[in-house]
């Protein structure tokens, strides 16, 4: 029996990458609108109820509105947005950190930083190596695909914008997520960015060894690291220290989430690392990971790693 399936925001950058991902599957179908009824209230709760699993690709609110829409105990949903990420009754999208999607109704894909940071941060603060307790910071550059149409046309249309801080009121909503998942007392400070290539992502953590209670040592937090993600298909802990990490221009989409952890010879000093891809594990991919799961699919079916 094939599953059923409705993307409701099938138009953004995201949806768009679902869409691609899921047509070419004889596993499933696609419950699709036509163009003039895309925004129709009742052909969208029609669609909506008809699926076995919807995926949400909207703004927050609007989010909302079409869980909202849901009359029926059948219909599962995930969702790309930032609505329910810390909200009781939802399962957060990320099953290498141990959260059963699978068995799910309601899945919050897990936001795009926040999966970085995540990797990095919630592994050695289960495991005792780093404290919850204490002030975290993350900075992260992304793909100007991250943020939409309007974003993507701002850097076609200025070429002369090469880079984007933001999130200057340091009230990011990826940050409640970050801390919920991590199991942190403090929010951690977020310095995001954006630089001029279409997709990828480097999140770091800075860590400054030498002032916490007890210092790690390197091989400690890579041990954290590999007994968390050593049997994790999409997930590589490295034990290098390479030179440098390069984001390219025009990469190639792909599914990875990638770590390491760089010290000072004397262990003193730390920056841990993630790459991914913002709409492969950061978004588009991460959704299809979980709609595997939750339909009993091979879950790396329409993945690249």
């Amino acid at each position: 029996m094939t599953a059923s399936i409705f993307i409701d925001g099938a138009a953004g950058t995201t949806g768009l990458e679902i869409r691609e991902r899921l047509e070419p599957r004889t596993d499933l179908s696609l419950v699709t609108l036509p163009e003039d009824r895309r925004k129709d209230a009742d052909a969208r709760r029609e669609a909506i109820n008809a699926a076995d699993v919807v995926i949400l690709c909207l703004p927050d609110d609007a989010a909302r509105e079409a869980v909202a829409l849901i009359d029926n105990p059948r219909t599962r949903v995930i969702d790309a947005s930032s609505a329910f990420r810390v909200a009781d009754g939802w399962t957060y999208g990320f099953p290498e950190l141990g959260f059963d999607v699978a068995a799910a109704d309601r899945v919050s894909n897990p936001g795009c930083y926040p999966t970085g940071f995540l990797a990095l941060v919630a592994p050695l603060v289960r495991a005792g190596v780093l404290p919850a307790d204490w002030p975290f910071t993350v900075n992260a550059v992304s793909g100007y695909s991250g943020g939409g149409k309007a974003l993507i046309s701002r850097f076609a249309e200025e070429p002369e914008l090469a880079f984007r801080g933001y999130g200057y009121s340091l009230a990011h909503k990826h940050v409640p997520e970050m801390q919920r998942h991590a199991g942190l007392v403090h929010p951690p400070l977020f310095a995001p960015s954006v630089a001029r290539a279409f997709r990828g992502m480097i999140v770091e953590v800075p860590v400054p060894l030498a002032a916490l209670p007890v210092a790690p040592s390197r091989s400690a937090m890579l041990d954290a690291l590999h007994a968390a993600f050593d049997a994790a298909s999409l997930i590589t802990v490295h034990d290098d220290q390479p030179d440098e990490l390069l984001m390219q221009v025009d990469a190639a989409p792909n599914d990875r989430l990638d770590l390491w952890v760089f010290c000072d010879p004397a262990d003193r000093q730390a920056r841990l690392v993630a790459m991914l891809d913002n709409l492969g594990k950061g978004a588009s991919g991460a959704a299809v990971q979980n709609l595997n799961l939750m339909i009993g699919a091979d879950p790396l079916t329409g993945l690249v790693y």
